[in-house]
């Protein structure tokens, strides 16, 4: 071993994050959450090993952080103060990762009232006194105002050192300044404030111009006049305290002694006895403990059972099956209470912070949250014990005698403290719609559970998500039904006018029955594995979400009236040509006597009759019919293409911009497609067209404010990426490494050149096979044969063996379990894999052959999603 001393430290609360997002939700053989465990064990044990091995380290230990508060606290009393607390799984695995980390007979430091950061800051600082090297083992930027000659980094994610040029390159000054760069832009993480408008980049260019933090903040009067110049001014004592929020404390009393964090050989007793209490059987055969394979299974996964659900389809063992909730009283709408004063509003709420957790729900009197007035809401604070609080109801007749009611603001100012409260996880049933309401009184909700998303996480594909349906599934109760308090039609009534006693059955039954769900779908996340594409995915993009769906998009209602004009103009012309070629004039929009005109009167080859007696006209016979030549039915598609576009887009958009705002308000469904892709309704703004002309000038009509621009970010070919990824494709991984043109790498090695035509059927090979296409789906694409397109299909999976391996592999797997994973433990269920139906079947088939990509795509995109409103933000564009 070298004779210099080297200290390695190792930052374990990023370890334990790191590993509980790196891997899925596991159970151990006691049915305890230990993904986070088993990644940190894992991970710490390779570290060891490895530098052990190498002959590096001489001395190591690992700092974790205490729980409870630190002195910055006591300087700030919002440090942190935003900061989520740990996932409900990861919270009881703390105490066995610090298990952990005494079966490697490592020291394990963690002290009260400061942070990790401070201990290895004093570790670092006592360490480099007495001569010795120093190695941090994280990737944290507050740590590297420690890099020095004697102090370096180790990233393990990236497998690279950080020294002061790598330092000098992520912030643009030395490790001395870092804290001034922190102190100017703030950390939103942290809550640390910063001074607003002040993003990495500026701060930076601040620090190099000017030196230091101080002579930027005293150079701040002579600068320009300027936004940036007045907040230096008026918020010079916000970057001052956040230098010392930043500052690394140094002088820590250190618990354990240099000399006592010697590093050797693992021991094994006490690392051997830790594997066999939680059943890792793997990382027990490192120590030669275990060596049959199904018995090492058995060990971690126990001896679960196959779960029936729905309409019989057999479910997958899951690694232990989830616990019941307790018992729970019959539901009962007359034990409801109508809160009608501020003192009993008072009381339910201190009673729903003493169980910290309540059902919520908003009542409303309209489906569009940015406009919808709030008639009420409704708080559950256990099963049975639910309360319902009029708001306005009474109709909307000013000389109608009203109900007694809570006014609005005292109920409202009362209901944020505790929809805000840290302390109280409040749960509904597609609370994105409810966010949305009460964003408009300046409320938001968190923390939250929603168990709409819940049940979508461990059932996409096996049954609808909505209460009503689930209320019966799992609690065997039909709710009050919303039809049978407002009617409906022409007699339908607002939700105001109905009787508050009818509405406080109905309502408060709502949070009630939504809190029961959550008691049965909490317990389930663990052990079916859907707490990872919950917690990392789902949940955090409902809010994201909501806030798009209120900002919504500004449309030019001009260019919508001009080009509705256009496609009408277009359309009669196109009507006129139509009926010439078909020697008569008729109802272009009638299938009964177009099928006439193509299949009776011309005569054309291919029509069909169906059980009605009728002539198929859709798409594909139309386009069958345009692919031999048939003119009138290409003029027949380009009349339908502008029909489609004129009802869809230019002329209904026009009426669904909202008067209060000029946007338009989309709304996007978490529960909509089975894979995970977010839905766009009402209007859906997803299949707007892009590859025709005339799609492009709808797209025109989209605009911003005046003085702001549209931003478009997206993925490069991402199911391609992930495809390549998943299925281990070597010649796609490299094509793409290599920033090749992947359409063109397909078309060479499919058809030995490139050209136009090449790269277009090379592309529509690449995503109709990850579709699961057949060969008579890819001909009519191709416009070829069946028996060419298999020829394609043969040679593509001979050239690209991994494809053909992924999708055998998945259709065994998915017939086997029932349900597809993306990288993320999003299920795909598909209840009619083995349908004895051929066509059900086989849809079924190519749908699970895309699942595992399509789903890994959108919760890239979900988890994308979070990340740019604060990423945008950071880059100094807060105002989107």
């Amino acid at each position: 071993m070298s004779e210099q001393k080297h200290l390695y430290l190792v930052d374990g609360s990023a370890y334990i994050f790191r590993a509980y997002h790196r891997l899925p939700p596991l159970t151990n053989v006691h049915g305890e959450p230990v993904g986070a465990v088993y990644g940190y064990t894992t991970m710490l044990w390779k570290l060891a090993d490895d530098l052990h091995k190498a002959d590096g380290p001489t001395h190591m230990a690992v700092v974790l952080d205490k729980a409870g508060t630190s002195f910055r606290n006591d300087i700030y009393d919002q440090y942190k103060a935003n900061r989520p607390p740990a996932p409900e799984d990861l919270r009881p695995q703390f105490p066995m990762i610090r298990d952990a980390t005494l079966a490697f007979s490592l020291p394990m430091i963690e002290e009260e009232n400061v942070e990790a950061d401070d201990m290895i800051a004093s570790y670092t600082r006592a360490a480099v006194a007495q001569g010795w090297q120093v190695t941090i083992v994280s990737s944290d930027k507050d740590l590297m105002q420690l890099v020095g000659p004697q102090v370096d980094m180790l990233d393990t994610m990236k497998n690279i050192r950080i020294h002061r040029e790598q330092v000098e390159e992520k912030f643009g000054v030395g490790p001395e300044l870092v804290g001034d760069v922190l102190a100017l832009m703030g950390d939103s993480s942290d809550n640390i404030p910063g001074v607003p408008g002040i993003g990495p980049k500026t701060a930076t260019k601040l620090i190099q111009e000017f030196g230091n933090l101080d002579a930027v903040l005293a150079a701040a009067p002579e600068m320009k006049p300027s936004k940036m110049r007045d907040n230096l001014i008026e918020h010079e004592d916000k970057a001052r305290l956040s230098r010392v929020l930043v500052t690394l404390k140094e002088d820590c009393p250190l618990p354990v002694t240099l000399d006592d964090m010697v590093l050797g050989e693992i021991p094994e007793p006490p690392l051997t006895a830790f594997l066999q209490h939680h059943g890792f059987a793997s990382l027990l055969k490192r120590i030669g403990q275990v060596t049959d394979t199904a018995a090492a299974n058995k060990a971690i996964a126990g001896a679960p059972q196959t779960v029936t659900k729905g309409d019989g389809a057999a479910r997958a063992p899951t690694a232990g099956a989830a616990p019941k909730p307790a018992q729970m009283p019959p539901i009962d709408a007359s034990a409801y209470e109508c809160v009608t004063d501020v003192a009993r509003l008072d009381h339910w709420i201190a009673k729903a912070r003493e169980a910290g957790v309540c059902g919520f729900d908003t009542e409303t009197d309209s489906l569009e949250a940015v406009t919808a007035r709030l008639v009420g809401f409704s708080l559950a604070i256990a099963p049975g014990e639910a309360c319902y609080v009029p708001l306005a109801h009474g109709g909307t007749d000013l000389l109608a005698e009203k109900p007694v009611q809570i006014p609005l603001a005292d109920a409202l100012s009362r209901i944020k403290d505790l929809l805000e409260d840290d302390a109280v996880l409040k749960v509904g049933q597609n609370l994105k719609y409810d966010m949305s309401v009460l964003r408009q009184h300046g409320i938001a909700i968190r923390p939250f559970d929603d168990t709409m998303v819940m049940s979508f996480d461990l059932d996409a594909g096996d049954h609808g998500h909505g209460m009503d349906e689930l209320s019966e599934l799992y609690l065997g109760h039909k709710p009050i039904s919303y039809k049978s308090l407002t009617g409906t039609g022409k007699s339908q009534i607002s939700f105001a006018a109905v009787p508050v006693a009818e509405a406080t059955k109905y309502a408060a039954e709502d949070a009630d029955v939504t809190l029961r769900l959550w008691h049965h779908l909490k317990l389930r996340l663990s052990p079916e594995k859907a707490t990872r594409v919950y917690e990392m995915v789902d949940r955090p993009v409902v809010p994201v979400l909501s806030k798009m769906e209120c900002e919504g998009i500004k449309v030019d209602r001009a260019v919508l009236s001009r080009l509705s004009g256009e496609f009408a103009e277009a359309m009669g012309a196109l009507e006129i040509e139509i009926h010439a070629l078909a020697g008569q004039p008729f109802n272009l929009g009638s299938p009964v006597q177009l099928g006439e005109i193509l299949f009776g009167k011309l005569g054309h080859k291919g029509g069909k009759k169906g059980k009605s007696g009728q002539y198929s006209t859709d798409v594909t016979v139309l386009e069958d019919l345009a692919g031999q030549g048939v003119e009138i039915a290409r003029k027949v598609l380009d009349w339908r293409q502008l029909q489609k576009l004129k009802s869809t887009y230019t002329d209904t958009l026009q009426d669904q911009i909202n008067s209060k705002t000029g946007r338009v308000h989309t709304s996007y469904s978490l529960a909509g497609a089975q894979t995970g892709r977010l839905a766009s309704t009402d209007p859906n703004l997803q299949n707007i067209p892009i590859r025709t002309e005339i799609g492009r000038q709808i797209r025109d009509a989209f605009v911003a404010e005046p003085g702001n621009v549209i931003l478009s970010a997206d993925y490069s070919q991402i199911e391609l990426r992930l495809a390549a990824h998943i299925a281990d494709v070597g010649p796609l991984r490299e094509a793409f490494e290599a920033g090749e043109d992947i359409h063109a790498r397909t078309a060479q090695e499919l058809y030995g050149e490139v050209n136009r035509d090449t790269r277009g059927r090379a592309k529509t090979i690449n995503f109709s096979i990850l579709y699961g296409i057949s060969r008579w789906g890819l001909a009519k694409r191709l416009e070829s044969t069946p028996e060419d397109a298999q020829a394609l299909i043969d040679a593509y999976f001979k050239r690209f063996p991994g494809i053909n391996s992924y999708i055998q592999e998945t259709l065994e797997s998915v017939r086997e379990s029932g349900h597809t994973t993306t990288l993320f433990g999003r299920k795909c269920w598909f209840p009619r894999i083995k349908s004895g139906n051929g066509a059900e079947r086989q849809g079924s088939e190519r749908a699970a052959i895309n699942a595992p990509i399509q789903g890994t795509s959108a919760d890239i995109i979900k988890r994308a999603m979070v990340r740019m409103m604060p990423a945008l933000a950071e880059a100094g564009l807060p105002n989107v």
